[in-house]
């Protein structure tokens, strides 16, 4: 009778640990549940919290604004950035800070077709009124943004990702641009611009995410374009406004 109820008490002790096990693994699976849960509910926080790198494809359409509104652009091209900070908590203004660039292998820039305008020449000293022939058509480049500083603002969304940028970029077109008059009979000399200029630039943008580590992207952006005088003549593109649609995988 002894070793029968030692036998029935080490069973039970046997199920009792078993039991207690069970539970303690329940315990642990519902609480890694319980922060999982939060990576597939909010997208935005899990990529914030984990300073995810981000990169994808992105397209451009864009037009020149006042004098320059019959300029149209299309750029597309690949952008690859990455949060540096935690957040940083500063009110209304709380965020993270983040540092990318892009490369835009088509990048063109449809302007109007070569043709005459009136400019005011000066004859031996003279200011007189002159009718030059001014370059025009398709110009087709590159382009590089090695710098953007982006500004990705603290959100209680679980979708929605807004910022705010500032960037600066470098063009390489295969004709002088922007067009300018010439001397030259021929229009295709475009009136000593530049082959080479440059893209100061500031916008605004969202991320929307559709799910875990994908986000379709809309941005506005205001660019100005100038050699900086690197031609004989700078007359630039003051202005112009680019909206930007991109898909974005974050790693």
């Amino acid at each position: 009778m002894t070793r029968i109820v030692k036998l029935f008490v080490f069973v039970l002790m046997s199920g009792a640990a078993a039991a207690g096990t069970d539970i303690a693994a329940a315990q642990t699976s519902s609480s890694t549940a319980t922060v999982a849960a939060p990576v597939a509910e909010n997208p935005v926080a899990h990529v914030r919290d984990a300073r995810s790198w981000e990169y994808g494809p992105f397209v451009n359409w864009g037009t020149g604004v006042g004098d320059r509104s019959d300029f149209k652009f299309l750029w597309a091209g690949f952008q690859l950035a990455k949060p540096l900070t935690p957040v940083l908590h500063a009110g209304v203004f709380s965020g993270q800070f983040e540092f990318g660039g892009n490369i835009m292998p088509l990048w063109q820039a449809y302007t109007p077709a070569p043709h005459y305008a009136q400019y005011t020449c000066i004859v031996s000293g003279t200011p007189t009124p002159c009718t030059l022939p001014v370059a025009g058509g398709t110009y087709r480049g590159v382009s590089l943004t090695p710098v953007i500083f982006r500004w990705n603002f603290l959100t209680k969304s679980r979708r929605v990702q807004p910022w705010f940028q500032g960037a600066g970029g470098l063009i390489y077109t295969t004709r002088q641009f922007p067009p300018s008059y010439s001397s030259a009979p021929n229009f295709s000399v475009d009136g000593s611009t530049s082959v080479w200029n440059f893209s100061p630039q500031g916008g605004v943008g969202i991320h929307y995410f559709t799910r875990d580590r994908r986000s379709i992207d809309l941005a506005v952006n205001a660019v100005h374009i100038s050699s900086a005088s690197l031609g004989d003549r700078n007359p630039g593109v003051n202005a112009s406004i680019q909206v930007q649609v991109g898909y974005t995988f974050w790693k």
